[in-house]
């Protein structure tokens, strides 16, 4: 990792090493493989009414919690695996979110059933390529935009739970969907 001092980035990123880590090698990448894809709309989805940084610092523990994001594993949760979910203090242990987890897994596999992968359904919000913008301060980022809006009304149409159009903004931006690195930030001109 770069030198902390050295380098501009998204102001965003400057409350931990793990979020600097995440920012320099993740955010805003371009995504296509459908099990990362699944692992970024899971971690979003949890992130509803809870701070990013939260969630980035259990990924760790939902990664072994949820299989490696398989969503395949994910859709075959009993109500066992449920009560032993809402017994792991290392993730969110929010009931309504851990069900709405397992719902996503079924209907992603149905989407990559109908549409050959989720990429292919997932990026045609943003007609296949990722939408550079410029912002020049973090106050001008939207939280939600048109495209956002779509994937929301479409993949809740799917039946996914915890996908509104803020969880679908964040998303995109993780995914690379979007480029939402501040014009001065390193990161914004590589991606």
């Amino acid at each position: 990792m770069s030198d902390i001092k050295s380098i501009v980035r998204c102001p965003w990123s400057l409350t931990s090493e793990l979020m600097i880590k995440y920012h320099d090698e993740e955010w805003g990448v371009p995504l296509r493989d459908d099990r990362r894809l699944f692992e970024f709309i899971l971690l979003d989805s949890f992130q509803a009414g809870l701070s990013f940084n939260t969630i980035l610092n259990k990924r760790e523990n939902f990664r072994k919690a949820f299989d490696n994001f398989d969503p395949q594993k994910i859709a075959r949760y009993s109500d066992k695996r449920i009560e032993k979910l809402l017994n792991n203090a290392g993730i969110v242990r929010n009931k309504l979110k851990i069900t709405g987890t397992i719902n996503n897994a079924r209907k992603f596999i149905e989407i990559q059933k109908e549409y050959g992968s989720f990429d292919k359904f997932i990026w045609q919000f943003t007609n296949d390529k990722t939408i550079k913008n410029s912002w020049q301060s973090v106050k001008k980022i939207p939280s939600r935009t048109a495209q956002s809006d779509a994937m929301s009304k479409a993949l809740i149409e799917k039946g996914f739970k915890f996908v509104g159009t803020k969880i679908c903004y964040a998303f995109m931006q993780a995914a690379g969907m979007v480029n939402d690195h501040l014009v001065g930030c390193y990161r914004y001109k590589s991606i």
